[in-house]
């Protein structure tokens, strides 16, 4: 069923067709299975097209964008995953508001932006991933989040429906929306910025840059930060006062720069990432009383 797929959508050319691809090629952690099908549209109509085939063929469906604050389990993913990358980085401004593709690296827009002198996303400078991801999670640092500056979003959910959601729909709050719930992913988001002073804008966007290229560890393969803050502490201060910094286990280690975060030290598999953070849960709620939450999404199936 999988190759006959594959087969229809590289004859109608809707994008990138790869069988048994390994996600570890797609991840910032540079870990995880292989997909039985990977597909990367090479624009939002293929991706339409796409969506009506594999749903005809009744195969899972599951998106993922830059591969930034995911883990992938050892066994990879069933079906189909939907790669929404370079085909879907599309930008259209129109006045305050600014359209623009899933698959759109979020550091470049940032850059883009901020050099037109549009004032909303200096928080994100220096976020892996994309908009899609950025939406999903809802993505933030320095006071500020995705919900600020997202007016809708247009959503490919499990089943292959396409749907635009409205801000209050994607039922934003700390670190999460809606499409955590539901398994949707954005392909497309509609921002609402304003226009602002050009020099105080990129001040202000470099100075987030230079604060998360100092204080966290992008040297190694990493997810980003793996705990969600159980404000008013921070994660990573708790597992750091637990003594648990440089603990490792197989090839999986807590930053030795940042506790919130996990490395891949060079050979690692998703169940060390996943025993190591068990590990920090465990210890934490021995030690400090705290139940913390993954901040990382873990998807796939284990071996």
């Amino acid at each position: 069923m999988l190759g006959q797929l594959a087969e229809k959508l590289k004859t109608e050319n809707l994008g990138k067709v790869l069988l048994n691809e390994p996600l570890k090629n797609h991840t910032t952690f540079k870990i995880g299975g292989p997909a039985d099908l990977l597909f990367e549209p090479k624009d939002l109509e293929s991706l339409k097209k796409a969506v009506v085939y594999m749903k005809e063929a009744n195969v899972p469906i599951r998106a993922i964008g830059r591969g930034s604050n995911v883990l992938v389990a050892d066994g990879g993913i069933e079906g189909v995953v939907i790669k929404i990358g370079d085909g879907l980085n599309h930008l259209e401004k129109s006045g305050n508001k600014i359209t623009v593709g899933g698959g759109y690296s979020i550091i470049p827009l940032a850059t883009v932006l901020s050099r037109e002198a549009y004032t909303g996303l200096e928080f994100s400078a220096g976020i892996p991933g994309s908009i899609g991801g950025a939406v999903f999670m809802n993505a933030g640092a320095h006071g500020s989040d995705m919900s600020k500056i997202v007016e809708r979003a247009l959503i490919l959910f499990p089943d292959g429906e396409l749907k635009w959601l409205t801000n209050k729909e994607l039922e934003f709050s700390y670190r999460t929306s809606i499409l955590q719930k539901n398994g949707g992913i954005c392909v497309e988001a509609v921002l609402v910025l304003e226009k602002g002073d050009k020099d105080t804008i990129m001040a202000e966007l470099k100075k987030n840059k230079d604060y998360r290229r100092n204080t966290q560890p992008w040297n190694f393969p990493c997810c980003g930060s793996v705990f969600r803050n159980p404000l008013p502490d921070y994660a990573g201060n708790l597992i750091e006062t637990s003594g648990l910094k440089g603990t490792q286990i197989g090839g999986a280690q807590i930053s030795e720069m940042h506790a919130n975060f996990i490395v891949n030290t060079g050979d690692a598999k998703a169940k060390d990432v996943l025993d190591l953070i068990s590990y920090v849960q465990k210890t934490i709620k021995e030690k400090q009383g705290i139940e913390l939450q993954t901040e990382v999404e873990i998807i796939g199936r284990n071996e």
